[in-house]
């Protein structure tokens, strides 16, 4: 039987690549998507709703899948505002998981971030690790959390700083072996492409996935 899946974050550089994948693959029949903009020139088998997705729970009756990938992210420098970056780094993922057990939705997977850490005394990795806890306490049976490091891939937007950043990291990789290979910079491809994999063997033990294993999924 074919499925629906649902995507968050589907504009982003990771969300973006998972669609392209989820439209490719003849497993899924519909793919829903929750945002405030829309994407055009997609397919029919892509559903779109549009609205204030901080209000997720407004979207509730049509929040019905079989799988939910949430790619949902901001960054300091777009949102600096604290209590907004919350509500979407927090928030979105957190409801999108409360409406997936309230609909009965089995599989559940989110990106959050390395250094993730309820006890950190860094905003960003506090946040990142309240998600995790809040999303494994629905119970949803297939939950899977990915702990990215430093993303890499083509971005829309401009970020000429970080660009730099990335091919300065790239250079010293081959410094990190052993524990370090979790640090080395993982494409948005490979993060897609394990989401992909988790959600259709739905094999691994392990339910925080580290950024080193991501490559091996």
């Amino acid at each position: 039987m074919k499925k629906t899946a649902i995507i968050l974050g589907a504009t982003g550089l990771t969300g973006s690549i998972l669609l392209e994948k989820l439209i490719n693959d003849d497993r899924y029949e519909r793919i829903k998507l929750f945002s405030r903009k829309k994407i055009e020139g997609l397919p029919k088998k892509v559903q779109q709703f549009i609205g204030n997705i901080l209000e997720l729970e407004n979207f509730s009756a049509n929040f019905k899948a079989n799988e939910v990938f949430c790619c949902i992210g901001t960054t300091a420098k777009k949102t600096p505002n604290k209590e907004t970056y919350k509500r979407i780094d927090f928030g979105i993922p957190v409801t999108a998981a409360k409406l997936s057990k309230l609909n009965n939705i089995p599989t559940f997977i989110v990106v959050s971030a390395m250094g993730a850490n309820t006890k950190s005394n860094v905003f960003y990795n506090k946040t990142k690790g309240e998600m995790e806890q809040a999303v494994f306490q629905q119970n949803i049976l297939n939950t899977y959390i990915l702990r990215p490091s430093i993303i890499g891939g083509d971005r829309k937007e401009s970020r000429p700083l970080e660009k730099i950043g990335l091919v300065i990291f790239k250079i010293i990789q081959p410094l990190f072996i052993g524990k370090l290979n979790q640090y080395k910079i993982i494409e948005a491809e490979d993060i897609a492409q394990a989401m992909l994999n988790l959600a259709n063997s739905k094999t691994s033990k392990e339910k925080i996935i580290t950024s080193d294993k991501i490559k091996k999924l």
